[in-house]
């Protein structure tokens, strides 16, 4: 992926996402010794950066139209799901959409809202990337991954511009990794833009593919554990174009505890006054829970989504 597909990207997207806010956060400055920026995409529509790669990618294909895009279909934890769901409202396009049987009910309705066909039956992420792809051999639909499409990762790379022209200083990214699509297209942009900025990928320690897969030099699969970071769970695709960019871009990876992710997301809703689901809360939870040094940096923590259930946030706040 190439400066310019992001550029392109953020072109095509421009008119159905929002630029959202990069804030200071005082809390995490006065915690760490550092400038710590809070950017936001738990404020993007469908509430996760996941709108800005899944419009990017359906319109970057009805652009190529070859061939004739008719039908779409993706796996999703939840988030890419709702996204996608949303872009093939837009398009009128049909879609279906693979999830686990657990997912948020929070998302599992915008999904369905959107008008996409939901198979929310799956044991876990990894069934449902198997089913859906699977489907697409079966139907010849268009399958759209979360993070193993180009297209989809240019769109997330969007977020990295927005952060390097609100703050032209910022020297450290700490961003979440799923699947890699997100961290590799920030990693790609940071080190455009400024070649000394560190890029720092964190994990659950529930699973944690690419941290067990660095240290071994190849992809190896893991048996994830549950995780409040519902959205960050299960192993990558065997083919993942995500895993050579990440031993090349990331400078390192981190994992975080359940006990961190809780703490990151009762302190953001109470100090900050922001909602974050599990996997929107696990950038910050690596600043709490101290497993990186950003002591003296320009610091950019990526708040990914919001799409926490009702319950489960009372139940943490409580």
């Amino acid at each position: 992926m190439r400066l310019l597909d992001v550029l392109l990207a953020r072109r095509r997207i421009a008119p159905y996402v929002r630029r959202t806010p990069l804030v200071r956060s005082s809390w995490l400055s006065d915690l760490t010794g550092a400038e710590v920026w809070l950017k936001l995409e738990s404020m993007q529509h469908s509430s996760s950066f996941k709108s800005r790669g899944a419009f990017n990618a359906v319109i970057a294909r009805l652009e190529r139209s070859a061939p004739k895009l008719t039908r779409l279909v993706t796996a999703s934890a939840g988030n890419h799901g709702c996204a996608l769901a949303a872009a093939a409202e837009t398009f009128s396009l049909p879609l279906t959409v693979f999830t686990p049987a657990d997912a948020p009910q929070v998302k599992l309705a915008a999904i369905s809202r959107h008008g996409a066909e939901l198979r929310a039956d799956s044991r876990d992420y990894d069934e449902a990337e198997k089913l859906a792809k699977a489907f697409a051999r079966d139907t010849g639909a268009a399958f759209i991954s979360p993070y193993n499409d180009p297209d989809v990762i240019a769109g997330a790379a969007t977020v990295a511009l927005e952060i390097f022209e609100d703050a032209a200083d910022t020297d450290t990214l700490v961003v979440p990794i799923g699947g890699g699509g997100l961290i590799c297209g920030m990693a790609m942009v940071g080190k455009a833009v400024r070649d000394a900025c560190t890029v720092v990928g964190v994990e659950v320690e529930a699973s944690c593919a690419f941290l067990t897969s660095v240290r071994a030099g190849k992809l190896v699969e893991i048996v994830p554990g549950p995780t409040l970071a519902d959205g960050l769970g299960g192993n990558p695709d065997p083919e993942t174009i995500t895993f050579e960019p990440i031993q090349r871009l990331v400078d390192r990876l981190v994992t975080v505890s359940e006990s961190d992710l809780e703490a990151a997301l009762v302190g953001l809703v109470t100090t900050e006054h922001v909602i974050s689901e599990g996997a929107g809360a696990a950038a910050t939870a690596a600043i709490v829970g101290r497993r990186v040094e950003v002591s003296g940096h320009r610091v950019a923590v990526i708040v990914s989504g919001a799409n926490i259930d009702r319950a489960r946030l009372a139940t943490l706040l409580g």
